[in-house]
């Protein structure tokens, strides 16, 4: 029950997030006048479609999931337009074009903090409390006689004030017996344990107990605010390693991001909520970089015509378009079979 809970969750999830991303294009190109035709969530033969009555758009729901689009009337370079027809992607302002097409990663970028914002007012801010929470089998700490709900309160007779600074006595203190002395239901019991020699470092096998405080609305907005940002950084500077040669890609498609999710979900709420923040402005980092097919490659054309105050042959923008689409599903496919293979040898 939990995991086919988990698979919903997923599935709603990511469904969320890309509704979100094509929602910012669809609102933005109306803005701009422009005319949409179809809201697609999934790819393939549509399996429903509905379209509102004095309306040009046709919402429909296909059958292979993890991707969704927008089609604007004119947006195809190939496509014959009428230079009179107002309605169309191909006769509006460059800014107007710019516009529909940022819209949708911002539409992701926005949405990550309404995500946290939500994440935090449930979860609150979770702090590390020198509270035992789990005392790992077949560890020093089990060993030694530790339990769940134990209080650390001196090591080799000085004072613990965090968790911090446990955790730097046990790991600089390999193979070397400790006295710990903990607080067990009022009571205090003295511990004896040595830490297991681990590449260099002491383990004793506990990790601590979270405590939740209560988030006022203005602290956690602000929180939420800053948090997509912090995290764009930290992504380009994940991508600027990987560029570099610094870091090693570690590729995951749809199915890992499902088992994350899954994971997530178990976890509660808030982490079901902030994981899918995290998603949320991945998808806009990932659909701005100048890769063909991606939202950053046709910004990459209109940049070129911004410069030059000239469009760029549309034969060779749709020919890119079309290679860099082909490129990512190979790619989307060879990663999904590896996400396939390694849980078949799991």
């Amino acid at each position: 029950m939990d995991k086919l809970l988990g698979i919903v969750a997923a599935i709603l999830g990511l469904g969320l997030l890309m509704v979100v991303h094509e929602s910012g294009h669809l609102l933005a190109a109306r803005a701009f006048g422009m005319k949409v035709l179809k809201f697609s969530i999934g790819v393939g033969p549509a399996i429903w479609r509905h379209k509102p009555k004095n309306s040009d758009t046709i919402y429909q729901v296909a059958p292979i999931p993890f991707m969704a689009y927008v089609q604007i009337h004119g947006m195809n370079p190939l496509e014959e337009i009428d230079p009179d027809d107002k309605e169309s992607y191909a006769n509006s302002s460059l800014i107007a074009r710019i516009g529909a097409i940022f819209a949708g990663p911002l539409a992701n970028y926005l949405f990550a903090s309404i995500l946290f914002l939500g994440a935090i007012l449930i979860g609150g801010e979770k702090s590390v409390t020198l509270a035992v929470d789990k005392v790992s089998e077949k560890m020093p700490a089990a060993t030694a006689g530790f339990q769940s709900g134990d209080e650390i309160k001196r090591i080799d007779g000085k004072q613990i004030e965090n968790w911090e600074q446990l955790l730097t006595k046990v790991q600089g203190s390999p193979d070397k017996k400790l006295e710990i002395v903990v607080d067990r239901g009022g009571t205090e019991t003295t511990l004896f344990v040595t830490p297991k020699n681990t590449e260099g470092k002491g383990l004793i096998g506990i990790s601590p107990k979270l405590r939740r405080d209560p988030v006022p609305f203005g602290k956690a907005a602000t929180l939420a605010i800053v948090m997509p940002a912090e995290l764009v950084g930290q992504m380009l500077a994940s991508l600027g390693r990987l560029v570099t040669l610094k870091e090693k890609a570690e590729l995951g498609g749809p199915i890992r991001i499902g088992e994350e999710i899954t994971k997530s979900v178990k976890l509660g709420p808030d982490s079901y909520l902030r994981l899918l923040a995290v998603l949320s402005t991945w998808l806009a980092v990932f659909n701005l970089l100048p890769v063909p097919a991606l939202d950053g490659g046709r910004l990459m054309f209109l940049g070129y015509e911004a410069i030059t105050r000239r469009r760029a042959n549309a034969k060779v923008e749709a020919t890119v378009h079309l290679v860099g689409m082909a490129v990512l599903l190979m790619l989307l496919l060879v990663v999904s079979v590896g996400d396939v293979g390694r849980l078949a040898g799991s």
